[in-house]
């Protein structure tokens, strides 16, 4: 049998924390697996691209996922399609999952995970979050972020108006005319946007700050410009795609311009910042492994829970 998970199931079975520490642990452990995950990637003859995530796999876990998505900037949501979830042992469809809800879910925590574990540390709460690109994955990391730290005030912008009010009223904060008006009001900068040429450069940011870019996830996406990405600590989630098809591709610059993975900071092996001074940057693509890690999760709650229909495939 397969169980069918929709939008409002995920939303029903997942929260924050349980899904930053599933994340967590898929980072300090995914390196341990041989076999990579791939992303195919094809533009479509209409205003949207299709892309292919295979395999997720996760040490210890005897399943895998294959993810099939739509992206269309126009829509809403952007994002749409289904994660398959497989039993690795014969093959067998455990659930359908909704990619538009998981992808939102992991690609912001993982963002907020990497964010919180780079930014500098800000005890007292009195650091300013920036955002620019209110939508569902900004969404996602505010949640995230705000579960593991404080702060003091929050500014958005993005380029429709409404929706950067609407994320204003929502999470307490005030908007701005500007990515430029952002950087210059926030400690903390949060990117989430399509765009396709930089959004800040070096002489927009101040020593100090953190920015985490996740618009920069297929070629031809830039939010960071390439002087600024050499004036940092700069983090990735994964270096070959990162520099095939991330920020580093869209800045021309190679793999080993990255200091380091977050699995590496998470795992001791980088020490991540060490000088208040200086600005660091995550710029993660979105990997294979982190669907696994969501979707098995919601699976094993919404068994537990019953949540979702279930049908037989194979009848």
């Amino acid at each position: 049998m397969t169980r069918i998970l929709t939008r409002s199931d995920l939303e029903a079975v997942l929260e924050p924390a349980a899904c930053l520490a599933a994340l967590a642990d898929g980072f300090r452990n995914a390196d341990e697996w041989s076999a990579s995950g791939q992303r195919v990637r094809a533009d479509l003859p209409f205003p949207g691209t299709a892309t292919a995530l295979i395999p997720g796999l996760l040490p210890g876990v005897d399943g895998y996922t294959v993810k099939v998505n739509a992206k269309f900037p126009g829509a809403r949501p952007a994002l749409r399609g289904v994660i398959c979830l497989h039993h690795g042992r014969d093959g067998e469809l455990l659930a359908l999952l909704d990619s538009a809800t998981v992808t939102a879910w992991r690609t912001g925590l993982a963002a907020a995970l990497g964010t919180h574990v780079l930014a500098e540390a800000d005890p007292d709460g009195k650091a300013v979050l920036g955002v620019i690109g209110a939508g569902a994955q900004a969404e996602l990391t505010v949640r995230g972020l705000r579960s593991l730290r404080t702060f003091r005030d929050l500014v958005v912008h993005d380029t429709d108006p409404a929706r950067s009010a609407a994320f204003g009223v929502r999470h307490g904060g005030r908007t701005v005319g500007s990515a430029a008006e952002v950087a210059a009001a926030a400690d903390v900068l949060l990117l989430a946007t399509w765009s396709r040429e930089p959004l800040l450069h070096l002489a927009d940011t101040r020593p100090g700050q953190h920015l985490t870019s996740l618009g920069a996830d297929e070629p031809g996406k830039q939010e960071l410009s390439a002087d600024l990405l050499a004036a940092s600590l700069l983090v990735v989630d994964d270096r070959e795609p990162a520099a095939a098809a991330g920020a580093l591709a869209a800045a021309g610059m190679p793999a080993s311009a990255a200091a380091a993975t977050l699995g590496e900071v998470l795992r001791g092996e980088h020490p991540g910042r060490t000088d208040g001074a200086a600005r660091t940057v995550y710029a993660p693509v979105g990997l294979p492994w982190q669907d696994l890690a969501l979707a098995g999760l919601a699976l094993r709650r919404a068994e537990a829970c019953d949540i979702g229909a279930r049908i037989d495939l194979l009848s």
